[in-house]
């Protein structure tokens, strides 16, 4: 008889150790980083091939990911509504998995010298949202 009270304590203490380490994981999770741009395209003929399609892989190459396109300047654009106001030219919503690979991105050589070079063909408006876990 002595086995089964081993057993099924054995079973408690595993299944309760299991609960505790799940939810510490869950309390180390971060919450992603979501980027709102509101661009405005000034030359929707080069803007696209010069610059959105080139920072688009960049963007990729950090980690980052884009969740919505939208407006001129093509570069995978999507539609873009206005619910309330003036919409922008264009806009994009990504996502990084931290504001660490954000800065990284922001930070790289590549991208200064992407958005200098731009800057003939836009001008830009971002933020940083930290999103809900």
């Amino acid at each position: 008889m002595k086995p089964y009270y081993t057993v099924a304590l054995s079973m408690l203490v595993g299944a309760g150790l299991g609960g505790a380490a799940i939810q510490a994981l869950h309390a180390q999770a971060k919450p992603p980083i979501y980027v709102v741009a509101e661009i405005d395209v000034t030359n929707p003929d080069a803007y696209p091939t010069d610059y959105a399609t080139k920072m688009q892989a960049l963007i990729k190459s950090h980690g980052g990911r884009q969740l919505a396109i939208g407006g001129i300047g093509g570069a995978n654009a999507k539609g873009l509504t206005a619910l309330e106001g003036t919409p922008p030219k264009r806009a994009v919503v990504q996502v990084w998995d931290s504001m660490e690979k954000l800065q990284g991105w922001r930070n790289d050589p590549q991208f200064k010298e992407l958005r200098s070079a731009a800057a003939k063909y836009a001008t830009w408006r971002s933020f940083a949202i930290e999103g809900q876990q």
